[in-house]
């Protein structure tokens, strides 16, 4: 095996030459080959031997994922290659693909301008093939497609050499026709891939070979022999004669942009800043004599190092010593070290110029997204993640003088996942942590207890419900608790083109900047005179002062955003999170001392006012729903339809293929996250694979809405009985 410091060496001189370089994710749905693929190209790098490719996995470095053999974080490599007498960089990024690690996927998408696309074409595009290729597109990073575990469709499927090529062909025509959808505008037919355009390989990634136009052209084989050669299981003839690497290496360096093409169309996409300014140009040069500007789209944890950013540097040069301005921030951070990353190693060096990706150390505080500048420039756009933390366990530390411990390992997982939510309960003192689904909270348990050497204690999980209202109510007074000033509150739902605005990241939370954050709140549906006089965003919510002329509104807005803000992450109902509310300040009389109108008197004030106006409205909870894709033999497909209606769910579509059905289904969480993994296996004799994606929020049947309601309170030590609105008004 090659020396890493040796590679490191050769990999820092290619660095300066930004055509030579390619920022590439490897994306796919769970289990479709993306590290095994990954393997093969560490091996041509000279990083493994060719012979433990495809088993070593060696980007699945951390004890669990070797344990699950599934990725569950991203890992990040340098490698050099050597394609046509020229060298290239592959800054490369293996991503996990079960949903509940989707977060990981939508970080890596600010780092990279191309995504290798793995498709198992026996599954298909599968709900997280579609969610990740997604994902790259909004942040434009361009598509190739690498068709894997092609063996199968003759092994398992029996298919002969025309169904064969039938199947790879609507394959290809069904990723296009997401191409074309999801791409941008200007893009949507360039990046179309084919067999044609060379952007597509087929092979199996685990028996390490691969065909391409230009490989079959090249090597003189045609894809009957490559039918021929593995109906016969001569794998070694097929690796000698059409290696993967020789495929995939060509396609990317070939197909996929270097930074310099790359950042012309993705500044505009992703940093909303002046493109006239002198930064600006900096970033669509990807000019490295101008000042640094770099995203930070990952954090790590190393024991020797501390935090560690790992960001994307979009001009000039990262090297140690630089003092750069933190987004938010008002004092700069000397950078100590900068250093690459090989899978689990970080190897320190010098300097790396603009177009790569660079481990940052000796920052401190800092989180995903964001924007560390040597001059002040505007923050890049907020990094926002697709699903949200639908699941809860109530953690606590066994031992009590471990509780300080369990804190600090808790606050490093949610730095290095921001999708992962932790609050304290503040009447039983035990950390809710919130999470994706039941792996995503298991693998948080594990960690704790294996990588953190904490032993805790765990609850069962709590589903998170959302409160919203169904129709306008108000003006509702609030009072002070002093009596001195008051609020008239109104509420409305919000359109429902405004909370897919907020979810798709157009609509940011906190307070709106400038006249475009305006124009796009009224592109998605909200009234001009409303969206003009936005105060604040949080949890899909708005507040807004519609009021006129009244004294001292200015003066107390910070505190009643405070109060919103704490209204809307505590609903009145069974004090969830609200989602969809338009809170409207319609007038008010504040007093004039100061002493009268501090935060002990706002800050009540106007979340009494806006409680006493959504159950006025009339509040309802929204529960959240997976779509499930369940694949199983035929016998059992009427078993699983059962299941899946005793369940509260709604079958969307059913799919046969042979002796195989597809069942697609949507169904309540909680309904599914006690028992229901065990009770499929069992009525399928263990022969059913399924997938799940968030699928949104819906509301909850009424017949069950004072159940719920009650046992929510009653968990949360609240009376059973939520309090009328005149309670609030009082």
């Amino acid at each position: 095996m090659v020396r890493k410091e040796f590679v490191v060496s050769e990999i820092t001189k290619i660095m300066s030459d930004v055509e030579s370089i390619r920022n590439v994710a490897i994306i796919a749905h769970v289990h479709h080959g993306k590290t095994t693929l990954t393997d093969s190209l560490l091996a041509k790098a000279g990083l493994i031997s060719k012979s433990v490719a495809g088993e070593i996995l060696y980007t699945n470095y951390e004890a669990i994922e070797k344990d699950r053999r599934m990725t569950i974080k991203s890992a990040y490599i340098s490698l050099g290659f050597n394609y046509k007498d020229r060298d290239y960089l592959i800054n490369l990024i293996d991503t996990p693909g079960h949903v509940d690690f989707g977060g990981h996927v939508t970080r890596a998408m600010r780092a990279v301008d191309g995504v290798v696309l793995v498709v198992d074409p026996v599954e298909g595009i599968m709900p997280q093939t579609e969610t990740v290729l997604r994902q790259a597109l909004k942040e434009k990073a361009r598509p190739v497609l690498f068709v894997n575990k092609v063996d199968r469709l003759l092994n398992e499927l029996r298919l002969t050499k025309e169904q064969t090529f039938e199947r790879l062909l609507k394959l290809i025509n069904d990723i296009n026709k997401l191409i074309s959808q999801f791409a941008p505008e200007e893009f949507a037919e360039q990046w179309k891939v084919s067999v044609e355009n060379g952007a597509v390989c087929f092979g199996s990634a685990m028996k390490k070979w691969a065909v391409s136009k230009r490989t079959m052209e090249q090597k003189n084989i045609s894809f009957k022999d490559i039918f021929e050669l593995t109906g016969k299981g001569d794998e070694a003839k097929l690796q000698e004669i059409a290696p993967v690497d020789e495929a995939v290496l060509p396609m990317i360096i070939e197909h996929l942009p270097d930074p310099k093409h790359a950042q012309v169309y993705r500044i505009p996409q992703i940093w909303h800043g002046d493109l006239e300014s002198e930064n600006a140009k900096f970033m669509l040069n990807t000019d490295p004599n101008g000042k640094a500007n770099i995203v930070v789209f990952g954090i790590k944890y190393d024991q020797h190092s501390g935090e560690v950013a790992v960001g994307r540097i979009f001009s000039g040069v990262a090297k140690k010593g630089i003092e750069l301005n933190v987004s938010g921030k008002t004092q700069k951070q000397r950078l100590q070290q900068i250093a690459i990353y090989m899978g689990p190693e970080k190897v320190i060096v010098d300097s790396i110029p603009a177009g790569n990706i660079v481990a940052l150390v000796g920052l401190k505080d800092l989180s995903v997204g964001d924007t560390l500048s040597e001059d002040e420039i505007e923050a890049f756009e907020e990094i926002k993640h697709y699903s949200q933390p639908v699941v809860t366990k109530a953690i606590e530390a066994k031992d009590s003088r471990d509780t300080t411990k369990l804190i600090e390992a808790l606050r490093e997982l949610t730095k290095e996942d921001p999708t992962i939510k932790v609050e304290i309960n503040k009447d039983t003192g035990e950390h809710l942590v919130s999470g994706m689904g039941e792996l995503h909270l298991e693998i948080i348990e594990t960690k704790l207890k294996d990588d953190f050497q904490i032993p805790i204690i765990s609850g069962e999980p709590i589903v998170l419900y959302v409160e919203t209202i169904s129709k306008q109510a108000g003006p509702v007074e609030g009072k002070s608790p002093n009596k001195h000033s008051k609020f008239y509150v109104t509420v409305e739902p919000l359109p429902e083109t405004v909370i897919n605005a907020m979810n798709e990241g157009l609509i940011h939370e906190g307070k709106p900047k400038g006249q475009l954050a305006i124009e796009t709140m009224i592109t998605a549906g909200l009234e001009r005179q409303i969206a003009k006089n936005v105060e604040y965003v949080k949890n899909n919510c708005m507040l807004a002062d519609v009021s006129h002329g009244v004294q001292y509104m200015n003066e107390v807005m910070e505190l009643l955003i405070d109060g919103f803000e704490e209204a809307v992450k505590d609903g009145p109902l069974a004090r969830e999170k609200c989602s969809g509310v338009l809170v409207g300040i319609t007038d008010a009389t504040i007093h004039e001392d100061p002493v009268h109108r501090g935060p002990a008197q706002i800050i009540p004030a106007i979340r009494r006012a806006i409680y006493a106006a959504m159950l006025t409205s009339g509040v309802s909870l929204l529960e959240p729903k997976q779509n499930f894709t369940v694949n199983i033999p035929q016998d059992f497909m009427s078993s699983v339809i059962s299941l899946l209606q005793t369940k509260r769910g709604q079958v969307l579509n059913v799919m046969q293929e042979n002796e195989q059905v597809t069942i697609i289904a949507k169904l309540p969480v909680s309904e599914v996250i006690k028992g229901f993994s065990n009770e499929l296996r069992s009525i399928t004799q263990g022969r059913a694979i399924w997938y799940h994606e968030f699928a949104g929020y819906e509301k909850l049947p009424q017949e069950l809405q004072a159940k719920i309601v009650r046992e929510i309170r009653t968990r949360k030590g609240q009376p059973p009985d939520p309090p009328t609105a005149q309670q609030f008004m009082d």
